[in-house]
């Protein structure tokens, strides 16, 4: 069980969502939750700003870019999300180990520009969008959780503070690569809540009792009548 302030602090909100959305639902939760997801689909849209916009409501960031291409570029890029205030960026362990360790070049670069803390990294193993049939579509025919090993150990090694999992794999994780490394999980839903696209799931208190550092939650809370009562839930669930 948590503490309040632990629970609080354990949960992304997901504001996979337009900019006036976005912002609404951050002004709503601004002062309970600590914690937004900034996805492709707000960022592409809104840019840098919008990271600025909830940071001026007192809110981490956890940008989702999701960023897999050639070394040098992501070297670059994960410069510029640093930038922009970040907190944590996402990366795909699929890009390789020099990838990997070109991001993290990246976010120490822009710490050593900016005096704030790094950026920390996390990497994505296998989206929680996908089964055992739709890892083989891309060749990949071994086991998931073989697969979710394989670049959690290459990630870590080579400069990632950790991964992005499902629920389903946290506790293997969380043994793998110690007490310190960031598991952060989506694929996570409150009991009674549609699934929708995800696959490997389990509820916040499964999730974190699992080893996850933190928990991603959008649909839930943000498509509910009342997001902020759905959030407090969410809170009394994990304490």
């Amino acid at each position: 069980m948590l503490t309040e302030d632990e629970a609080r602090d354990a949960i992304i909100v997901a504001l996979d969502c337009g900019v006036d959305e976005a912002l609404d639902l951050a002004d709503r939760l601004s002062g309970r939750a600590r914690w937004v997801k900034v996805g492709m689909t707000l960022f592409y849209a809104e840019g840098p700003k919008i990271v600025s916009a909830m940071r001026e409501r007192g809110l981490n960031v956890f940008l989702d870019l999701k960023l897999h291409d050639i070394p040098f570029q992501v070297r670059g890029a994960a410069r510029s999300a640093s930038l922009t205030g970040a907190d944590i960026l996402s990366i795909h362990g699929l890009g390789s180990s020099a990838m990997v360790s070109q991001a993290r070049a990246g976010v120490e670069e822009a710490a050593r520009e900016t005096g704030r803390p790094r950026t920390r990294l996390v990497a994505i193993s296998v989206l929680t969008s996908m089964d055992q049939d739709a890892l083989g579509e891309v060749g990949i025919d071994h086991p998931i959780r073989d697969e979710v090993t394989r670049l959690a150990r290459l990630s870590v090694n080579a400069g990632s503070d950790g991964i992005v999992c499902s629920p389903q794999e946290a506790a293997e994780m969380r043994l793998l690569l110690g007490p310190d490394a960031l598991i952060v999980t989506p694929g996570v839903r409150p009991i009674g809540t549609d699934v929708a696209d995800q696959k490997r799931i389990a509820t916040p208190r499964a999730a974190m009792d699992a080893g996850a550092s933190k928990v991603v939650i959008g649909r839930p809370i943000t498509q509910a009548e009342d997001p902020l009562r759905s959030f407090e839930e969410v809170v009394e669930e994990l304490m």
